[in-house]
């Protein structure tokens, strides 16, 4: 037997929008590997500037891992404490919940940064996991 990660051919795009240019959707042919999962371009180029950068999109990049359900939250992204599903709020297209209504109010205020504050690597490591896929067993020749 053997688990592994979500295959990118699994992934829904509908509604998931470029991180490079959120105002364009994303394509399933147009991807980088990133992390344990893809993450989704409009073109060749935006593709390109990513791989050229990725530290400057990481908080879209892990936005969009949990967007397509390649992650999944299973902690408060600002402390890694228990999620209180009473405190979900949308930042972007992705329901977000926290341990406690001070983190969700922090987050509510954060404005422009609300995305790396709650997607940005540190809190997407004390947040997120990899999903991962049912387990298979090979059969035996």
């Amino acid at each position: 037997m053997f688990v592994a990660a979500l295959a990118a051919a699994d992934v829904k795009l509908k509604d998931v929008k470029c991180l490079v240019n959120p105002k364009a959707g994303a394509k399933a042919d147009q991807s980088v590997s990133y992390k344990e999962g893809k993450v989704f371009f409009c073109c060749g180029n935006c593709a390109k500037k990513f791989d050229g950068d990725k530290t400057k999109f990481a908080s879209s990049a892990n936005s969009q891992l949990v967007a397509t359900k390649q992650y999944e939250q299973v902690k408060c992204p600002l402390t890694g404490g228990k999620l209180n599903k009473d405190t979900a709020i949308k930042v972007g297209a992705v329901k977000v919940a926290f341990c406690c209504n001070n983190c969700k109010g922090k987050a509510e205020k954060s404005g422009d940064d609300q995305a790396e504050l709650v997607f940005g690597d540190k809190a997407f490591k004390k947040g997120f996991k990899v999903v991962k896929a049912k387990k298979e067993t090979k059969k035996k020749s």
